[in-house]
């Protein structure tokens, strides 16, 4: 077991290597992928995002295939996040199935959209110098992003797990054309003593490429995103507490658009804290890679976790953006005949 613990470490470490040297000159797209960064899931989002070791339910098809492996029964999950006071809405659903004694298997749908906007490009009149619009010439598009996500994870042990994902993405934009992107994560975690999770999920691993109908073609360069959580049981309050921090390293060339950077590479931060009363009832908090304070809480019901998240509007002008509020919800095929065999 160790053996395979350090060979598929060793991998890991590879992996990380070869997409740091191979992409890291900034040659992907930058922010190409960026629908795909916001997350799934109010638990994880009140948390800052902090969630690669710590998930252990449906979630995990986004934030690291290799622990959907944890469900011991098959799941059901929604969210709705509307943004920038409903300017832009962010949906989220999927399905995951464990299979024999150590595997599952899951399909994720994520999509971002923005609706009705006005184009003015055959409604200008000019009067003179004077621009004047048309309102009876401004027509409509819809600019829409979707990602299908397809996991696979196997639980080796109990202390180690791996998984992948094979994405595909669509996105179109009015009559500009729309467009197809195939791509891979790859996720691993390890469990080295027993409260300490440490998680790992190389995003678009081998490169997303999105190829447009116009003929233009963009690149989604590897992201690690790399954790670790602690799982701190406190008598005296009848309940747990868990701290959980991660990076996201990228190789876009982002520099002062991240937290930090060195050369090509670039790294955000993620925390996050969580305290559950008596596995019922759960309060969170969280910091983001934006610089956003991120809330959160949760409740566990019969075959149902309903969970809240509240971020507010961007720190240089939280009023124009607005705040966002997510609700979650997983169902839980908790009965006998369909548990884990």
């Amino acid at each position: 077991m160790k053996r395979q613990i350090k060979f598929s470490l060793a991998i890991f470490a590879f992996l990380a290597i070869f997409s740091n040297l191979s992409f890291g000159q900034g040659n992907g797209s930058k922010y190409a992928g960026e629908f795909l960064a916001i997350g799934v899931g109010g638990r994880p989002l009140g948390m800052g995002s902090a969630y690669v070791a710590l998930v252990n339910d449906i979630t995990a098809g986004y934030w690291n295939p290799a622990l959907l492996s944890k469900i011991d029964y098959p799941q059901l999950s929604l969210m709705h996040d509307a943004r920038f006071g409903n300017l832009l809405n962010y949906n989220y659903g999927a399905v995951a199935i464990p299979i024999g004694k150590n595997q599952s298997i899951g399909l994720s749908v994520i999509v971002n959209g923005i609706d009705d906007i006005p184009d003015t490009r055959q409604a200008a009149i000019y009067y003179g110098n004077v621009l004047r619009i048309d309102p009876d010439k401004v027509t409509y598009f819809n600019a829409n992003d979707y990602a299908f996500l397809l996991t696979y994870s196997k639980k080796k042990s109990d202390q180690f797990s791996y998984g992948a994902n094979f994405k595909v993405i669509r996105r179109t934009l009015g009559d500009a054309g729309n467009a197809w992107g195939l791509g891979f994560d790859v996720g691993l975690f390890y469990n080295p003593v027993k409260s300490l999770l440490l998680g790992a999920n190389i995003q678009d691993i081998t490169t997303t490429y999105v190829a447009w109908s116009t003929g233009k073609k963009e690149n989604i360069s590897p992201t690690a995103k790399i954790g670790s959580a602690y799982i701190l049981d406190v008598p005296f309050l009848k309940g747990t507490i868990i701290p959980a921090v991660d990076f996201d390293v990228r190789f876009e060339n982002r520099k002062t658009a991240s937290n930090f950077y060195v050369g090509p590479v670039s790294f955000d931060f993620h925390g996050g804290m969580e305290y559950t009363f008596d596995k019922l009832v759960s309060i969170r908090g969280g910091y983001n890679e934006l610089g956003d304070i991120t809330l959160g809480a949760g409740i566990k019901l019969p075959k149902i976790n309903i969970d809240y998240s509240f971020t507010g509007g961007f720190k240089d002008d939280p009023e124009k953006l607005g705040n966002t509020h997510r609700i979650s919800l997983i169902f839980t095929l908790e009965e006998d005949k369909f548990k884990r065999k």
